[in-house]
């Protein structure tokens, strides 16, 4: 969000450094050699220390680089430093007047310098005026004329190099909400995409466990199947838990996993399956098709259970462990997913399958 904002700053940097240069070398150093001053070191010594900070802020603002700390600081004491000096080499008939070549230019230097610091740009504006204003009303009492010179050169120099600053501020500020608008928007359109793709991955889904039961359900109609086989019971044990195990998917959990699962041991427990769950471990998250991969196992162990079972489930820092212990059945397929290892086998009359995900470090 504030990198636009910068960039506008860097770039109006840019353009003062340009206006800094033209103003000092094109239009004070004129007037600096064709007056006199007294001393005339003093006011030459005035010009080189802002020559100098031109450069050393032309170094930065053409790399597009923010002033560090340390130059700024440097710099305001320079261009304060000239002020003063400038100000007391100036003769005081010709205060405010051509000779006085240093009196608007310090204040573009500050606006170079400060143009992000706005506190201190004002502060130091403030200073360079108060030394102007006060060394003129000092040196005697100004005619009406000079008076009102003066007055109209303070006014308008200010006025112009504030303006300057506040616009420098509005556009800055106007990139930084026009750039938080657009990060705001690409996030609602990535939200929107997320979801439509998340949508288009549970109608698939459904599509084609709802398909596998529909499929069933034919072949029961037509007599294909007989629902006394085992094998029947089993298929259809199988799509009524997929089929309970996708619904859970929908709902708004803290614990999607535990959640998943004890929709899976409720298809079992009502077909009669004396079904325990213990869960050890912290939720973590666990990414929906690895979800899938996880209980896809589970479902099919408990599809083959036949008076009881037993779901675990094991979370460690490193990784997500899913076992199921049950008195009937055939060890489990392997999950399609590599993040997913799936181990079986058999023991006496006891069935252990154990799905196992490795979290990345």
């Amino acid at each position: 969000m504030n990198e636009s904002g910068d960039q506008v700053t860097a770039t109006i940097r840019v353009a003062l450094v340009c206006v800094v240069a033209v103003l000092q070398f094109g239009l004070s150093l004129p007037n600096l050699l064709r007056h006199d001053y007294d001393p005339r070191s003093l006011a030459v010594a005035a010009f080189a220390g802002l020559a100098c900070v031109t450069v050393g802020a032309a170094v930065w603002a053409l790399r597009r680089r923010p002033l560090p700390e340390p130059v700024v600081a440097v710099g305001i004491a320079l261009v304060l430093a000239a002020s003063v000096a400038a100000t007391t080499a100036t003769p005081a008939a010709d205060r405010f007047g051509p000779a006085d070549w240093a009196f608007g230019l310090i204040g573009w230097h500050l606006l170079l310098l400060l143009l992000d610091r706005a506190t201190l740009l004002f502060a130091a504006l403030g200073a360079h005026f108060a030394v102007a204003v006060g060394h003129f009303l000092t040196a005697g009492i100004p005619s009406r004329a000079a008076l009102g010179t003066a007055g109209i050169v303070v006014i308008g120099t200010g006025a112009v190099q504030l303006a300057a600053a506040v616009i420098s501020r509005l556009l800055s500020t106007r990139a930084r909400a026009a750039m938080a608008l657009a990060a705001e928007r690409d996030r609602l359109a990535t939200r929107v995409l997320s979801a439509e793709e998340w949508e288009r991955g549970r109608r698939t889904a459904f599509a084609g466990h709802l398909g596998a039961t529909l499929s069933l359900l034919a072949d029961l109609a037509d007599g294909l199947l007989d629902p006394r086989e085992p094998e029947t019971r089993r298929w259809a044990a199988l799509a009524a838990t997929q089929l309970r195990r996708l619904f859970a998917e929908n709902d708004d959990v803290p614990d999607p996993l535990v959640h998943e699962l004890a929709a899976c041991v409720d298809v079992a427990e009502r077909r009669g399956v004396d079904v325990s769950l213990a869960v050890s471990g912290a939720a973590v998250d666990v990414p929906d098709q690895i979800r899938r991969d996880l209980t896809g196992p589970v479902a099919a162990a408990l599809a083959t259970a036949g008076t009881r079972a037993r779901v675990s489930v094991l979370r460690t820092d490193g990784d997500v462990r899913v076992a199921v212990v049950s008195d009937v059945g055939a060890p489990a397929a392997p999950a399609n997913s590599p993040g997913v290892n799936v181990e079986s086998g058999t023991y006496g009359e006891y069935t252990r399958m154990e799905a196992r995900w490795r979290r990345q470090s």
